[in-house]
């Protein structure tokens, strides 16, 4: 199938810009360029021979090699031979991780710190924050 730019766009923006399978920084400007550093193509999660679709949910980015070695195998079969089990989240989605768990780590600041001990709580916060908001999987 053919890709338009804005489509290729979404696609690579899904995991930004990492391979699904093995977290691989992929180069957005070397889609389909085999032999060339951080080349890509798109991946059906399920495969069309499987009766995948071209919608966008089923569509990632994935490293030639890894796009190549799955061939019509299972996405979940693919991804654990690397460790994971989930794809790279998008930009989006880690900013959107990142301000949830820094307001977590608000509430939680004041009930970890005795009161006696004078910790400025947006010390606290931000290191909870960060903790809570890299509890996803890791890249």
């Amino acid at each position: 199938m053919t890709y338009n730019q804005i489509k290729l766009d979404a696609i690579f923006g899904r995991t930004d810009g990492q391979c699904h399978i093995c977290r691989k920084r992929l180069a957005r400007k070397n889609y389909g360029d085999v032999g060339l550093r951080g080349a890509w193509e798109v991946e059906h999660s399920n495969p069309r021979s499987k009766g995948g679709t071209d919608h966008g949910n089923n569509l990632y980015a994935a490293c030639i090699p890894c796009n190549r070695s799955k061939g019509n195998s299972s996405t979940r079969n693919a991804r654990s031979k690397n460790g994971y089990i989930n794809a790279p989240y998008s930009k989006v989605t880690k900013s959107k991780n990142a301000c949830v768990g820094a307001g977590a780590g608000i509430g939680l600041a004041w009930l970890l710190v005795p009161p006696h001990i004078k910790i400025p709580a947006m010390v606290i916060s931000a290191a909870l924050g960060g903790y809570l908001g890299s509890k996803s999987e890791p890249e």
